[in-house]
């Protein structure tokens, strides 16, 4: 109860937008999107959802009702609607990487010793965030609720046949070490409490390493990389015998996974990024890593052999924001001395496999690979300039990278798209994320005018000031919790707990064009060169990610190989060069 208070109270509810406010911009956002024909009969619906003996007023009533009487009143749901209920595999599709700057290591005793150190910073964070002494996170001068970073430790999400529970266990004390596809549960504090030092802790990873030298095991993580009913029913299975069921409980109870891996083919230097970035995200495959995770874990740090590291995370009880918070860490020297004291040994994590598990895993292992062999990464560092440029002009660097995107996005594919941008609502209690709709009139009219040369420069920065102002209205409106696409959302969901028919607005072909998310994007910023990757949010789509330095910006873009019209390659390359025709533009040379 402390701590819910301390997350949770500087914070105020999240409100719910007007009925009206939300159906105009819902018409606006549409407008750059869909013909007038289209429009017309989309404005009929509205007009029947809203009007006398429409179901838009009970509906909203409802939901105001549900925020006088919840925490949040569309975080639950959202999280049982975006994440819980849905099939589709973890990695790729849910589970966002962060990959962090390279160390300065190269052999598997650098690892090891870094590993140490980075287990002793995150076991301290825990502390912090335990006693409650974790400073409040502010955003424009305002608290952003903390009430996420307690689950962060000992939550693990479980599968179902129809939709998964997460499960959160507060008195654990040890972590869960995974090598050459082995599981060991290392206990990670002393008899006193205390937690161990660095010295310790590399001891028992050097035990880990002496423990699981051959890689001959079955890939057991590679069960939780499945399709949420195949694993559950598998979970099922498994779960039947008891030793099973003793290791798959030691995993889930940890305070985190720690993912040593192997060493990975090397690639020239334009490719490593994208490389490293693709072994946070899925192991790299079946032959490489991919055995060396359990996708359902909520936190789960990898370091690699040649340097490279990064954490993967399960969206159900994490945001990224708060995790980047997290990363800026710094692993400092432990001051603290070894006791001398005998260390038990990390216990090995061991399965019984029957015929149907061996099964289970092959499938498992097939499934996983096309789905990586499908996917296209790109991460490239955008140096020409960052956000310091924008700024010089008096422009929003995010809207400013917005305008960018949508304009390369146009070049590629002689359109624009329903497209979003993640916005933290975390200055609410409670809060999640709700989108940001990039593609406005405005927006479309800089596009469209962008490269026609009878138009004046003059002419043109005006344009791309009115399209950047115009989305900084829309980020100002979801910082203030007023964006329309959880509030839809919300409506649709009230209107299926009440019982009652979806309303016809929701089953047109606008809705279901305006919710087929091409674009993904999201402003992940942080203090070092991380950056974020995910994959798109449908099978024709893209998503890209970015954190902006002051003269730099690292790019994540990813596709799908079997879409032919979406390649990642193709949209980074055409977003590096829109990015330095924008600065011809702000800065013409002479």
């Amino acid at each position: 109860l402390f701590q819910e208070r301390y997350f949770s109270s500087l914070v105020p509810a999240q409100p719910v937008p007007p009925l009206a406010q939300t159906l105009q911009g819902y018409l606006r956002a549409l407008e750059p999107l869909i013909p007038e024909e289209e429009l017309v009969h989309t404005r009929k619906n509205i007009q029947k959802f809203c009007g006398e003996g429409g179901l838009g007023p009970q509906l909203q009533e409802g939901l105001e009702r549900r925020a006088r009487h919840s925490n949040n009143w569309i975080s639950d749901w959202w999280v049982q609607w975006a994440y819980l209920e849905s099939r589709q595999p973890l990695p790729v599709h849910s589970n966002p990487a962060i990959s962090l700057p390279k160390r300065d290591f190269s052999d598997w005793r650098g690892q090891l010793v870094f590993a140490s150190k980075l287990i002793a910073a995150a076991l301290d964070f825990k502390n912090v965030v335990d006693n409650g002494r974790l400073p409040v996170e502010y955003m424009r001068g305002q608290p952003l609720c903390m009430e996420l970073f307690p689950l962060l430790f000992s939550s693990c999400r479980i599968p179902g046949r129809k939709h998964d529970t997460i499960t959160h266990h507060s008195r654990a004390r040890h972590i869960t070490v995974v090598r050459n596809y082995q599981f060991f549960q290392m206990d990670v504090y002393n008899s006193d409490g205390s937690r161990m030092t660095e010295s310790q802790i590399h001891a028992q990873l050097l035990r880990i390493r002496a423990e699981s030298w051959k890689t001959d095991k079955e890939p057991m993580g590679i069960l939780t990389s499945e399709h949420r009913q195949t694993w559950g029913q598998a979970y099922s299975r498994l779960l039947k015998d008891k030793l099973n069921k003793e290791s798959v409980r030691a995993i889930e109870k940890g305070l985190f996974t720690l993912c040593l891996d192997s060493p990975v083919m090397r690639v020239s230097d334009d490719k490593y990024s994208s490389r490293m970035a693709a072994q946070i995200l899925h192991g790299g495959g079946t032959h490489s890593n991919s055995g060396n995770r359990w996708f359902d874990k909520t936190l789960q740090f990898v370091v690699g052999e040649d340097g490279s590291w990064g954490l993967l995370y399960e969206q159900a009880t994490a945001e990224g924001e708060g995790l980047i918070y997290f990363c800026c860490i710094t692993c400092k020297p432990d001051p603290k001395k070894t006791p001398l004291i005998p260390l038990q040994m990390p216990k090995k994590l061991y399965f019984n496999i029957d015929r149907e598990i061996k099964r289970d895993i092959e499938h498992a292992k097939q499934n996983l690979d096309i789905l990586i062999n499908d996917l296209d990464i790109r991460c490239f560092n955008f140096q020409r300039f960052g956000k310091e440029l924008p700024k010089q002009h008096n422009l929003s660097p995010n809207a400013f990278i917005q305008v960018a995107l949508q304009l390369a996005y146009y070049k590629v594919h002689n359109e624009v798209c329903a497209s979003c941008d993640i916005a933290s609502q975390r200055m609410f209690r409670g809060g999640r994320t709700d989108y940001i709709r990039s593609p406005t009139n405005q927006m479309l009219k800089f596009v469209l005018n962008f490269d026609d040369p009878s138009i004046s420069r003059e002419a043109k920065l005006e344009l791309l000031r009115e399209a950047i102002e115009t989305y900084v209205t829309l980020t100002d409106q979801a910082l203030k919790g007023q964006s329309i696409d959880r509030h839809l959302l919300g409506l649709k969901l009230q209107a299926i707990e009440e019982g009652l028919s979806v309303p016809r607005l929701f089953m047109d072909t606008a809705y279901g064009l305006a919710t087929h998310w091409k674009l993904r994007t999201g402003q992940v910023p942080a203090n070092t060169d991380s950056v974020m990757c995910f994959g798109p949010l449908v099978p024709d789509g893209y998503a890209v990610c970015y954190n902006p330095q002051s003269d730099h910006v690292h790019f994540s873009v990813t596709a799908f190989n079997c879409c032919e019209e979406t390649q990642a390659e193709t949209l980074a390359a055409t977003l590096h060069s829109t990015l330095c025709q924008l600065q011809e533009l702000l800065q013409p040379t002479v």
